[in-house]
């Protein structure tokens, strides 16, 4: 289980406190990025009538997901959020296929990127929906039905990030230790491969796509 123990760490002392810093998702969501941004830059280099495989895939995404964000909010909205819906969607669909390739490892098995994207999540929803209801009117929503209710629905407001975030990390990182479980148990033969296809492509796509859409019914929630 070394692997999973063995962390680089960067520690910094700011104003008497110690930062500690994963180097190993650090550099993980690094090379997400650069993959993202060298595909966003394949798939729109030339865009033709008969497009590029890059940039089929590329318009695939864009289409799909600019179709479920119309969907859940109206077109003025739906040209506000959709880049950032498609946009966490890739970020967290190749940080979980990530660990598919060898010495590199997903950066969503640290709670620490699923946490702060579900946060980013909680505070553009509810900024949303004081935008759009005004602060009065989003503020009397937590005391329906009742006002003695306000504790328990602001708890309920704060679950979603636990409960989003949790999923995703739990997900990503119980694969993770399965595989390695599983690896030092028979040697590598055979099912480790399956395994790492398995919880990388399928569990993956799928835990990416539910934190997506959760981010986007929460954001709909509030403004409608």
């Amino acid at each position: 289980m070394e692997d999973l123990t063995n962390i680089p760490q960067l520690t910094l002392e700011l104003f008497g406190l110690n930062l500690v810093f994963n180097l190993e998702t650090i550099y993980m969501t690094w090379i997400v990025m650069g993959v993202l941004i060298t595909f966003g830059f394949l798939a729109t280099k030339k865009i033709d009538f008969l497009p590029n495989p890059f940039q089929v895939v590329g318009e695939l995404f864009v289409s799909t997901f600019y179709d479920l964000t119309k969907d859940a909010l109206d077109e003025e909205m739906v040209r506000k959020y959709f880049p950032l819906i498609c946009t966490l969607f890739l970020f967290l669909l190749m940080s979980n296929w990530l660990g598919m390739f060898p010495h590199l490892s997903e950066p969503t098995k640290d709670l620490n990127t699923p946490l702060s994207l579900g946060l980013l999540g909680f505070v553009i929803a509810h900024h949303a929906g004081i935008k759009a209801k005004g602060f009065k009117g989003y503020a009397k929503e937590y005391a329906e039905p009742m006002f003695f209710m306000a504790p328990l629905n602001v708890i309920g407001e704060l679950a979603k990030v636990v409960s989003i975030s949790f999923r995703l990390y739990g997900n990503i990182l119980g694969g993770a230790i399965i595989i390695l479980v599983v690896s030092h148990l028979i040697y590598s033969v055979l099912l480790p491969p399956f395994l790492i296809l398995f919880f990388s492509l399928f569990i993956g796509t799928i835990q990416a796509f539910v934190f997506t859409m959760l981010t986007l019914v929460y954001i709909s929630v509030q403004v409608n």
